[in-house]
């Protein structure tokens, strides 16, 4: 019997979980992961060259709103890509 005082806990929803691509566009860069925020732009935006590119420290706060046209670079202090860029 479960705790009537049990909160159940939501996992936060991802615009495209575990999908590298929908009607054949790219929606994720896995492989740039560890690259530099400079290169890992401009393979994005050969990619995608309507792309709004935002370079975010890794511990930034963002907001859960979807655009689909920005991709975030999360990065550590070295520049060096630490999340899957990925549209949203």
């Amino acid at each position: 019997m479960a705790d009537e005082n049990t909160v159940p806990v939501l996992e936060p929803q991802q615009p495209f979980p575990n999908v590298e691509s929908i009607a054949g566009k790219k929606t994720q860069w896995p492989e740039l992961l560890g690259t530099k925020a400079e290169d890992a732009e401009k393979k994005i935006k050969e990619e995608m060259p309507r792309a709004k590119v935002h370079v975010i420290s890794h511990d930034s706060f963002v907001t859960m709103d979807f655009v689909s046209t920005r991709v975030r670079l999360f990065v550590d202090s070295s520049q060096n890509v630490v999340k899957p860029p990925r549209i949203g």
